[in-house]
């Protein structure tokens, strides 16, 4: 058996979008800024693609900019924020967390080096912030707070609407990166408070190299990559209106399943969590709580108790038949400990037993209990 828990690191194209992708690439193929016919019927597919994904998270079509992924999106909004805010209004402090996906702390990273001061938040044991350690971080200087909604590595679910009603009276824009938990959680900006919020079509069964970046209105913005009018100015490039059409196609699938989808991956991490609990629940620890997304479930085995080697452990599961991970796919190819897993206070010889499993609707309830049994052996491969 061959069972794929790593839905969290991509997902397969549903076939719905696969067929509407295909009309583009070899039909409808025109570029959305020509003149003539072929262009002007393919514009009017990208901007109705606009509303589709705005009506879906509650905001305006004008404040929705497709891109090239989770990871650009980030990139765009954290850039072109932090950017437009020092020249506007001269604030150079920023706020995040120590456990953000990669794509937002290397962002900052180097918005450091260019004189951005960036304060590091840690989170608790669960993996969250704590909405007063944001509060206490605040000052005069403060442009800007990005904090994820749904962790990658643990699924810990961030209190934003906590965090953005303390942020509304200062005037502090919030990013929240979305990327876990879009077309998987109701998501309404307006009700989450935030300014901008980003996704990712690959999560949700639509295809890679397709994300976008809401940004409300208003809200300062500087372009990140430059060479053409497109997206308003603000994101040069001719729009990948296949991927973009096969986004949509996947949030319409996610809209009609969205419950079910839901009640299904609470269903298979509740039978996975139990299952590994009763093969060691003495030296295999779940760092996923339980108000964390369905989707994701990250374990830890103890190295008291077993000779924790990652990369071994994945091979050994993988060569059974069983596909799971260590951390963010974006991460990948490193020996590196996870620095989510280091953030919640692990040891280094801990988080180099952490592993994720991560569900999608085509998971069965007999692919886990095949998984199960594949997880008891390797305890026994690489117990002290």
């Amino acid at each position: 058996m061959k069972v794929y828990l790593d839905n969290a690191a991509t997902s397969a194209v549903h076939p719905r979008v696969f067929e509407k992708m295909k009309h583009f690439l070899t039909e409808d193929f025109g570029n959305p800024s020509s003149i003539h016919s072929f262009g002007r019927v393919v514009r009017v597919a990208l901007e109705e693609a606009r509303e589709t994904v705005a009506e879906f998270i509650n905001a305006n079509p004008s404040e929705i900019y497709f891109t090239s992924g989770g990871t650009e999106a980030n990139n765009f909004v954290l850039f072109g924020i932090a950017n437009s805010e020092i020249k506007e209004s001269g604030r150079n402090k920023v706020i995040s967390s120590k456990i953000e996906h990669h794509s937002v702390l290397d962002s900052f990273e180097e918005l450091s080096n260019k004189g951005l001061q960036i304060k590091w938040l840690n989170p608790d044991s669960d993996s969250k912030v704590n909405p007063e350690n944001v509060r206490s971080a605040l000052d005069e200087s403060t442009s800007l707070v990005s904090l994820m909604h749904v962790n990658n590595e643990t699924g810990s679910v961030n209190p934003i609407n906590e965090i953005s009603n303390l942020l509304k009276s200062k005037d502090i824009l919030f990013h929240t990166d979305a990327v876990q938990s879009f077309g998987k959680f109701p998501l309404d900006v307006k009700e989450l408070g935030v300014n901008s919020l980003t996704g990712s079509a690959h999560k949700i069964n639509g295809p890679k190299g397709t994300g976008f970046a809401y940004v409300k209105s208003g809200t300062p913005l500087s372009p990140l990559l430059f060479g053409g009018s497109q997206e308003r100015n603000r994101r040069g490039g001719t729009e990948n209106v296949a991927g973009i059409a096969g986004f949509v196609e996947a949030i319409r699938i996610a809209k009609e399943s969205m419950n079910s989808n839901f009640d299904h991956a609470r269903f298979l991490k509740e039978l996975l969590s139990k299952g590994i609990s009763s093969i060691d629940s003495e030296g295999i620890v779940l760092n996923s709580a339980d108000d964390s997304s369905p989707f994701i479930l990250s374990v830890t085995f103890k190295s008291g108790f077993y000779n924790n080697d990652s990369e071994s452990m994945l091979m050994y599961l993988d060569i059974n038949g069983v596909a799971a991970s260590n951390g963010s796919a974006c991460s990948s190819g490193t020996v590196k400990a996870s620095h989510v897993i280091l953030g919640m206070g692990y040891a280094p010889e801990d988080a180099a037993g952490t592993l994720r499993f991560s569900f999608g609707a085509k998971n069965t309830a007999a692919e886990i209990e095949y998984a199960l049994e594949i997880i008891k052996k390797m305890t026994l491969k690489f117990r002290k």
